[in-house]
């Protein structure tokens, strides 16, 4: 079997496990009481029964919508938007805005209606649409693998990691091994099943193995809990109030870093691969510090991405600290302030690892053959035009 033949069949057999996750409820969770769901116009807005205080807003507001589709298509009906004073979750609606609407169904006639934000599931999945169409337009077939591995990505997160979560298996060695997949899946399917994916497979599962390490010392040093995340104090009022918290965060650094580790992990590898393409008879240790040479400045830049990214959905947690005079030790010292410098720098210490660790992988891969596999495209100056 050629290696096109075998990068082919993984990426069947990877499709085939996302029509299967898609398929199966591992979960157990019984679906939460509601109704039908459809879209709405909105064609009158009552607002006398709401409580404005400055820019904050309570209460009901009272909303005439036109159900645009579903089984009612064309029937209007009074739709309620409880407003609870939380500008993150509220939103105020306007005459002439589609929304989603949630009813249910008594004697053949809707009622109980409620909004559930503004309509965007379409916008979404055109969103969706052109990156992949991006994607692949730019990187070819390359570009439709990492969009398969993309799919893959989220789907075992939303279909397996997360329900396994919550049946209560633990989250640290629970999170290596989904990390351990998805590394797998992603650096195999983008640098394909030869030296080159095998490199960057082995160099970023180390630099995540550190992480981990890291992430779980020191947050029993820093004191922390797993509290500190968004919606944590609510998942434990809804009837799970076994979870460790901690553990789930400690999963959380080393995910959420496992992207940049893949990406510099790859890079080396790809240079590494390069290198010994064009020059087959590089010894091992000139062909280590060429590619510890673009290791270095590779690093450099990426250092500073996990900060940008962190520091950038905090924005105006900043900008409260500064406006209200607060010291930087208030700041610094906050829990949940505390938990992104930990989470910045951990995921940082695995950044900076991956790029010695898979320049040493890949030259001791590279050491026992002189000629790498052999990419299953044909080269630009092998293509005979007729």
């Amino acid at each position: 079997m050629t290696t096109l033949h075998r990068e082919w069949l993984f990426s069947f057999l990877i499709a085939f496990i996302c029509i299967v996750l898609a398929a199966v409820d591992i979960s157990h969770v019984p679906p939460a009481p509601g109704g039908l769901r459809c879209r709405g116009l909105i064609t009158a807005v009552d607002n006398s029964l709401t409580r404005v205080d400055l820019i904050v807003k309570t209460g009901p507001q009272v909303l005439t919508v036109r159900l645009l589709d579903g089984p009612h298509k064309g029937r209007e009906l009074p739709v309620v938007n409880q407003l609870t004073g939380k500008m993150e979750i509220d939103e105020f609606y306007e005459a002439g805005k589609v929304i989603l609407v949630e009813y249910l169904e008594h004697d053949g006639r809707p009622g109980n209606a409620v909004a559930r934000g503004y309509y965007r599931l379409q916008l979404q999945l055109v969103l969706i649409v052109l990156f992949f169409v991006l994607l692949v337009a730019v990187a070819g077939v390359t570009g439709l693998k990492a969009a398969l591995s993309f799919i893959f990505a989220a789907m075992v997160l939303w279909r397996l990691f997360f329900p396994l979560l919550l049946r209560g298996w633990p989250p640290i060695p629970t999170g290596l091994g989904i990390v351990a997949l998805l590394t797998g899946v992603i650096c195999f399917s983008v640098g394909g099943l030869t030296r080159r994916g095998l490199a960057t497979f082995i160099g970023s599962m180390l630099g995540l193995l550190l992480t981990c390490g890291l992430a779980t010392w020191f947050t029993k040093m820093f004191w922390m809990h797993g509290a500190v995340r968004p919606y944590a104090e609510m998942l434990l009022y809804s009837g799970y109030n076994d979870l460790r918290l901690t553990d789930i965060f400690v999963a959380s650094v080393f995910i959420a870093c496992s992207g940049a580790v893949m990406d510099l992990a790859m890079d080396i590898a790809a240079t590494m691969d390069e290198i010994k393409l064009r020059h087959p008879d590089i010894g091992i240790f000139e062909h280590m510090r060429s590619g510890l040479r673009v290791g270095r400045a590779v690093t450099g830049t990426m250092t500073p991405t996990l900060l940008l990214a962190y520091s950038g959905s905090h924005i105006t947690m900043f900008m409260i600290f500064l406006a209200k005079g607060l010291p930087a030790a208030n700041l610094l010292n906050a829990p949940f302030v505390a938990a992104e410098v930990l989470n910045i720098l951990v995921g940082s210490f695995g950044v900076i690892a991956v790029a010695p660790v898979t320049v040493a992988v890949a030259g001791l891969l590279y050491r026992y053959n002189g000629q790498r596999e052999r990419d299953p495209s044909p080269e630009p100056e092998k293509i005979k035009h007729r």
